[in-house]
């Protein structure tokens, strides 16, 4: 055993008595749901970012960026951030409004049909676990590689680290490790970065290094890596995949349980808001130093097989051993972040959404969560153990999942009266089946998907036209509109002057640093690059393009949130709530 290993057995002590802490104070499903729904700024960000990252950005998609594709997937990232903020004006801040405990419960009243709470709890279990089995082989091959034990053992604690913390804790717990775990991963990231330059020392010399770097051509180019055994044939082919990944990540951001349900735990609509513009730019900064830290590993060491190992051979070959230490540990800590959020939401959409535990006995329901997540998490386990590690693919084919399925029965049912119970269910049916299926098939080699014909494509298109035209010849029923018309009534407790004011401040926050970003990029990225190739600067190159917009994404994200705020709850909100109050007391 050495001090890596020492290093996340104190982490994981750490998150135990915090998650003991947590558990001390679980009085009922709220608490142990909702975590109370009295959860402040700050623990939702940190909740949010936590249970998105996991392994995935760490290991997997850091490993990404190794293979050669490091600014292509900020592509793909500056489209999905955009979720946070697109899911929390036009979704979160109502599923909040709705009080329910899970997202599938929110479904279920919306519509006024226990099928479709039934339906959405079951592919919350099955996606999840599919998200579940990701991230826990990517904790075992963290610890297998820093305490230099069989992949068995680590997958045990792993499965033991996470498991038994969440059990106990329920959703407080889950939101206070996510926090810190949040916390500790974005600092070392980013003072782990100057280390990962190699012997050039700095930015400058080891971007130089990788534009012209021969093993891997193309590495920092806007499009990745090209030639022989490339992903794909075309730079245009690159991005239209990245593109529509981002497309598909940006709905899982904004509508996915693991993210929106951390919205009903919030304290006030105006928290939702904040966290979203928070976290959509603080995950739009963390990447450009993940995806380039990446990259610059191959400076190093360009043969570590297999490439969701780079950041863990970084730590302990490439920084001081303290620091090391700390970046194992921070990814570890995604890693447990993400599977305790996994696993609560497996056991609460059972317990709550699928057998419907009664909430008059708050006892029996509780101890019912935990014993179908211990279930769960051994399901995980098991299968974490014959399935081949595949990080990334995996997250990515558990993610779009939702995106598919959920993305438009969860915008509709906000934003149309006309959509009815029969429509939801057989669109979010058919988006998830048609998503899996089409997925199987081009695994299978049975049929050869284009890029732009995607199984989150497919799924989603099936999907809409499944809601449109049932709808059509369908009715809504009389229970689902009354749950339509309240949840478009914004609570007065809601326009707070103050509250408004401080929410306001954050989308001007974003909109500036969005125009940062892409200035930096351009300065820092594009014409150093172009320098490097001794080409000559052009704002249409393909990293200039790719630097700005990456920047002015993050900006539209700020100006949207900006907009949507004064509208909902500015001045002339407030006047229309006060002129249908005084219309109601006449009457």
């Amino acid at each position: 055993m050495n001090i890596y290993f020492w290093g996340l057995l104190v982490s994981l002590a750490l998150y135990l008595l915090v998650g003991n802490y947590a558990g001390r104070k679980v009085q009922g499903l709220d608490d142990y749901f909702v975590a109370g729904r009295r959860a402040p700024t700050l623990l939702i960000v940190g909740t949010l970012i936590a249970s998105f990252l996991s392994t995935n950005a760490f290991l997997a998609e850091t490993g990404f960026a190794y293979d050669g594709y490091a600014f292509l997937m900020l592509a793909l990232v500056g489209v999905n951030t955009s979720g946070y903020v697109i899911g929390a004006v036009f979704f979160g801040r109502f599923v909040r409004r709705s009080r329910a405990l899970t997202i599938p419960e929110f479904f279920a009243r919306r519509f006024d049909s226990r099928a479709m709470q039934i339906l959405a709890g079951i592919t919350t279990v099955i996606g999840l676990t599919a998200y579940l089995l990701a991230v826990t082989q990517g904790g075992s091959i963290l610890i297998a590689d820093v305490a230099g034990i069989p992949t068995g053992v680590a997958l045990l604690l792993m499965w033991l680290g996470y498991m038994v913390f969440t059990l106990y804790s329920g959703s407080r717990g889950v939101v206070l490790t996510d926090t810190i775990m949040f916390l500790l991963f974005t600092l070392v990231s980013i003072l782990a970065l100057p280390y990962l330059f190699g012997e050039g020392g700095s930015w400058q010399s080891t971007l130089d290094a990788l534009a012209t770097y021969e093993v891997k051509p193309g590495i920092v180019a806007w499009h990745g890596l090209s030639g022989e055994g490339a992903y794909w044939d075309s730079g245009r082919e690159a991005l239209t995949w990245a593109l529509i990944l981002g497309v598909s990540w940006s709905l899982v951001l904004a509508v996915s349980p693991w993210q929106t349900s951390r919205y009903l735990m919030a304290k006030s609509e105006q928290v939702v808001v904040r966290s979203a513009c928070i976290s959509g730019l603080v995950l739009a900064a963390l990447y450009v130093v993940l995806m380039f830290g990446g990259a610059a590993i191959n400076l190093a060491n360009p043969d570590i097989t297999p490439s969701e190992r780079v950041m863990v051979w970084a730590g302990m070959n490439m920084m001081p051993t303290l620091l090391g230490t700390l970046l194992i540990s921070g990814i570890m800590a995604a890693a447990l972040s993400s599977c305790s959020t996994f696993l609560s939401l497996i056991g609460f959409s059972v317990s709550n959404d699928i057998l419907s535990a009664s909430r008059h006995d708050e006892t029996r329901s509780l101890r019912t969560s935990r014993i179908i997540m211990f279930v769960a998490a051994t399901i995980s386990l098991l299968l974490a153990y014959f399935q081949p590690p595949a990080v990334m693919w995996i997250t990515y084919f558990a993610g779009t999942l939702f995106a598919s399925s959920w993305g438009p029965v969860a915008f509709l049912s906000i934003w149309s009266r006309r959509v009815t119970a029969p429509a939801a269910f057989v669109g979010m049916l058919v988006g998830f089946v048609v998503n899996i299926g089409a997925k199987l098939l081009d695994q299978a080699g049975m049929v050869s998907l284009p890029v732009y014909l995607d199984p989150f494509i497919l799924g989603f298109v099936i999907n809409l036209v499944c809601l449109v035209g049932i709808s059509r010849a369908t009715r809504p029923r009389a229970a689902a509109l009354r749950f339509f018309d309240e949840l478009h009534q914004t609570p007065e407790h809601e326009l707070d002057p103050v509250e408004v004011k401080k929410t306001l401040a954050w989308p001007l926050v974003v909109m500036v640093a969005g125009l940062a970003i892409a200035g930096l990029l351009v300065a820092f990225y594009a014409m150093p690059y172009a320098e490097a190739l001794e080409r000559d600067f052009s704002l249409f190159s393909g990293e200039s393009l790719l630097s700005i917009g990456y920047g002015l994404s993050v900006f539209c994200v700020g100006l949207l949130a900006f907009w949507q705020v004064q509208r909902v709850y500015g001045r002339p909100s407030r006047r229309r709530i006060a002129s249908q109050q005084a219309t109601e007391a006449r009457q």
